[in-house]
């Protein structure tokens, strides 16, 4: 822990504080000027509006499809061989890793690929979108991506959760009155709390560095339109090498993913 961990973090902190380390055999002591560089940087601007959209809309659609699918599998409708055929269609996703998922959908949205073929055989549109190269679909579609990727783990989560609650606590909410709905907000969601929070919070920090899968598909372009923080900070480092400017936009991260990771350890403690 001490070597991969506290250690490099340390030494990205210390970086962000001098000028081009690595670079400069003697870098010299600036202080806070690498972030006041950052923060007036106007990609960094555009970087930090895209990975808000793209963490925001993610973890919101893994957490609705997530529950969807975990709601489908845990009633009685289906058999058991049904719901086994189904978990494993649904965790598909979550078995590939993100070079193959990148790669998968590339070919998949190329604008000879099967989604506009698809758009087209349905008398959805005719034309032949470009949705990895125009900056108007760009970051929806690696954001959608990212959902179909990721929302196996919330499924599976939710599906746990929900099988370990009493089915005392739904037939006393029936003999009460309770609808399908409100059984839905006064019972399943209070009981799945910590774990919805937890995922939430995990899914936050995970999706901010999210990397291979934006770095295949689009590179951050076109212009910068799916540019994230992630992306970012390795065009800093290894394409401009400004790497005290990659450090100094690390550290940033770094404290945004401290405060909520105080926030995930208080909900724990509360949960205990």
């Amino acid at each position: 822990m001490i070597v991969l961990l506290a250690v490099p973090i340390f030494m990205v902190i210390k970086y962000s504080f001098y000028d081009n380390v690595i670079i400069n055999k003697n870098p010299v002591l600036v202080g806070l000027e690498n972030y006041k560089t950052i923060l007036s940087d106007v990609r960094f601007h555009k970087a930090v509006k895209n990975t808000l959209y793209f963490v925001g809309v993610s973890v919101v659609g893994h957490l609705i499809i997530g529950m969807s699918f975990s709601l489908l599998l845990n009633n009685r409708v289906f058999g058991p061989k049904t719901k086994g055929i189904f978990r494993v269609i649904y965790a598909l996703p979550w078995m590939f890793t993100g070079a193959v998922i990148a790669i998968l959908w590339q070919m998949m949205l190329n604008p000879n690929g099967v989604i506009n073929y698809l758009l087209s055989v349905t008398g959805i549109s005719s034309t032949k979108i470009a949705w990895l190269s125009d900056r108007s679909y760009a970051l929806g579609a690696v954001t959608f991506m990212n959902i179909w990727a990721g929302y196996p783990f919330f499924m599976v989560s939710i599906l746990a959760g929900l099988q370990g609650i009493s089915e005392d606590l739904y037939e006393a909410a029936s003999i009460d009155g309770a609808n399908v709905f409100q059984q839905f907000f006064h019972v399943t969601i209070p009981q799945l709390k910590p774990i919805l929070i937890s995922l939430l919070t995990l899914d936050f920090v995970w999706t901010i560095f999210q990397f291979d899968l934006i770095w295949i598909t689009t590179g951050g372009g076109p212009v910068y339109a799916t540019e994230t923080l992630s992306t970012y900070i390795y065009k800093q480092g290894f394409s401009r090498f400004q790497y005290s400017l990659a450090s100094a936009t690390a550290g940033l991260v770094l404290l945004a993913c401290t405060i909520i990771a105080i926030f995930y350890a208080r909900q724990q403690k509360e949960g205990v």
